[in-house]
């Protein structure tokens, strides 16, 4: 299966988080890493499964990173019908408020212009002690097999 991964940081932690994914995913799977602030929303088109970790930043705002793709979605929005879409956040339980606020926000506008969320959004929570990448890969795994026996 063709999987793009993109990642919207504010401080490396989703970035890092991406590589190590790509890396567990890519004997099995092709698969490429990108920034979502190098990324057209038309370039979702291009793989079979599109993974998107992203951070909150702020008071829920999206990271810097993401901003740049949800201006350009924002302001050309594209039919993204038959794009499927699996959306991992990372946040801090801590801002109860706020907590998972920016992968929320790209899913929302992801599915509002036509793409297919795959799987449940998970918010990886850095008060909780667990490494990100113990409940990611586990999480894509499960994503990736149910699309593989459709």
């Amino acid at each position: 299966m063709n999987i793009a991964i993109f990642f919207g940081t504010e401080t490396g932690n989703a970035e890092m988080l991406a590589d190590d994914l790509s890396t567990a995913l890519e004997e099995a799977h092709e698969t490429t890493v990108a920034n979502l602030s190098d990324t057209a929303p038309e370039a979702l088109r291009q793989a079979d499964l599109n993974i998107i970790l992203c951070s909150s930043y702020g008071d829920g705002e999206l990271p810097a990173s993401a901003q740049p793709f949800a201006e350009r979605l924002a302001a050309n929005p594209p039919a993204l019908d038959g794009v499927r879409i699996a959306v991992f956040g990372l946040g801090d339980r801590e801002y109860h408020d706020t907590f998972g606020n920016g992968s929320m926000q790209l899913a929302d506008s992801l599915a509002g212009r036509g793409a297919t969320l795959v799987g449940d959004r998970v918010v990886h929570d850095a008060a909780s002690g667990e490494l990100p990448e113990d409940i990611a890969l586990p999480w894509a795994e499960a994503i990736i097999a149910g699309l593989e026996q459709t």
